[in-house]
């Protein structure tokens, strides 16, 4: 009799051991209740004891936790109404605090995310939300996990993924984009035309200098014509070729200073009689 009392304890305490044995994985920790009470002790990744009927076990996860931030509708500081959605990481670092200072940390994780994405929108004008989002990245963060420290999580990064614009607001800044092309492409070609009108000013004075520059200038474009195998060629005779024939034909006609003409050959008519000489 006395055997099989002892027998029926020692298969309760092993029982009771056995039932007892917890196996915490590698990215969790063990917070221990007991008696309600929790334990400052942090059970490890392993094999792990509590005692039943005592203790309470909650597991707790380390890893990164991804959660996406529903699209938030703002309006900026410039006045345009968007629609922004964001993406938070953050993971725990105090499991203890995360069991006993906050009911659900996940929820009030996602709360935070969206109320403080709603607050950014507020704060920042629509260009900053298109071009500068490392910023308003960097402040978001901050603005979440001030008060995600004091529950033992702590935020990772926070991105902002999408900014959707109303239709009109599509529209109306693509004409913009459009206007601002077409106005520096209008301003490079101004630059271009006055380059080449200082170019053909100074190509102008050097002709200017020395007429035979423009006689050479319209034999060479009188060649790229013709190597194009044209039937009709049109040439254009300048004015300032004229005037430079003229002057030179002058020039050759002026008499020397010193030096008298003799008379040349008189034209003989066949036929005529005669002029008698004068006396």
């Amino acid at each position: 009799m006395v055997v099989d009392l002892l027998l029926g304890a020692g298969g309760i305490i092993a029982l009771w051991a056995v039932v007892g044995l917890r196996v915490v994985r590698q990215f969790e920790r063990g917070v221990v209740f007991r008696f309600g009470r929790v334990q400052s002790e942090v059970r490890q990744p392993g094999l792990t004891r509590i005692h039943p009927g005592m203790d309470t076990f909650r597991r707790v996860n380390m890893q990164i936790v991804t959660m996406p931030v529903p699209a938030q509708d703002g309006i900026t500081r410039d006045n345009v109404t968007v629609k922004v959605d964001a993406v938070v990481y953050f993971k725990v670092v105090d499991p203890v605090r995360v069991v006993v200072d906050v009911q659900d940390y996940r929820a009030a994780i996602g709360q935070v995310a969206q109320t403080s994405l709603r607050s950014i929108i507020g704060k920042s004008d629509l260009d900053d939300l298109l071009s500068n989002r490392e910023r308003l990245n960097q402040g978001l963060e901050l603005m979440i996990d001030s008060p995600a420290l004091g529950w033992g999580v702590a935020i990772d990064r926070v991105e902002i993924k999408d900014v959707a614009l109303p239709e009109t607001m599509k529209r109306s800044m693509s004409r913009q984009a459009e206007a601002e092309r077409e106005r520096r492409a209008r301003v490079i070609s101004a630059d271009g035309e006055l380059q080449a009108s200082a170019k053909l000013a100074q190509a102008a004075a050097a002709m200017s200098r020395h007429p035979a520059a423009l006689q050479l200038r319209l034999l060479e474009t009188v060649v790229q014509v013709a190597s194009e195998k044209n039937s009709t060629l049109v040439l254009p005779f300048p004015v300032e070729l004229l005037r430079f024939l003229e002057a030179s034909t002058v020039r050759a006609a002026e008499p020397p200073d010193s030096a008298e003409i003799p008379p040349g050959p008189r034209a003989v008519t066949p036929g005529a009689p005669d002029e008698p000489a004068a006396g």
